[in-house]
């Protein structure tokens, strides 16, 4: 006979204590608290020469640049989460009661695993298109050259445009700036991955 274990659900503000106090980062999704895997060195070098790229282009204007460790709350799905990254205009809105933790991001970067890759598309999409400020949603693919670019134009429509060569470069439209796929791609190393 086997016995079933029951699931534990926590409130949103026992996620918190737990959070705070803990040393490793976890998700909270509705109820349930999920650890987040560590990254691949490609994941990383992604990661930081996106952020690295915003960060510069936005100096001197009224946008954060976060990268991994700023979490967000979305009310409306009861999600915290931490975006590989986020900007944010400025001034910060934070959850009621906290001041560590931002609801108002205007674009959101994920860099895809193999893991995590059917979720970012689908369900966090899903999640992040409920936030009023939201409004482009860049997939980055650390296995191959591919960036996805969700766009939004309108109430519930978005436009979607990929790029996949080295020397494609793509204009941001919710903060001023042009990326180069060739920034994003600086020392990645795709021949490590395969193996």
């Amino acid at each position: 006979m086997t016995i079933a274990q029951e699931t534990r659900y926590y409130s949103p503000e026992e996620y918190l204590e737990f959070e705070v106090n803990s040393e490793l980062r976890h998700e909270y999704i509705d109820g349930l608290i999920i650890p987040m895997t560590g990254g691949t060195p490609n994941h990383n070098q992604i990661t930081g020469n996106f952020y690295a790229v915003l960060n510069f282009a936005l100096k001197r204007q009224p946008y954060q640049v976060f990268v991994t460790d700023q979490r967000l709350w979305i009310p409306k799905r009861r999600i915290h989460t931490y975006p590989d990254v986020m900007i944010v205009q400025t001034p910060l809105v934070f959850e009621e009661g906290r001041n560590d933790t931002i609801t108002n991001p205007v674009m959101i970067t994920e860099v895809l695993s193999k893991s995590t890759k059917g979720y970012d598309r689908d369900e966090k999409f899903a999640a992040y298109r409920t936030i009023a400020s939201f409004q482009e949603y860049i997939l980055i693919d650390q296995y191959t050259i591919h960036v996805e670019q969700y766009v939004k134009t309108d109430n519930r429509k978005w436009m979607f445009l990929e790029y996949e060569n080295i020397n494609d470069t793509f204009n941001l439209t919710s903060i001023p700036g042009q990326i180069s796929l060739a920034d994003i791609y600086d020392k990645v190393d795709f021949t490590s991955e395969a193996s």
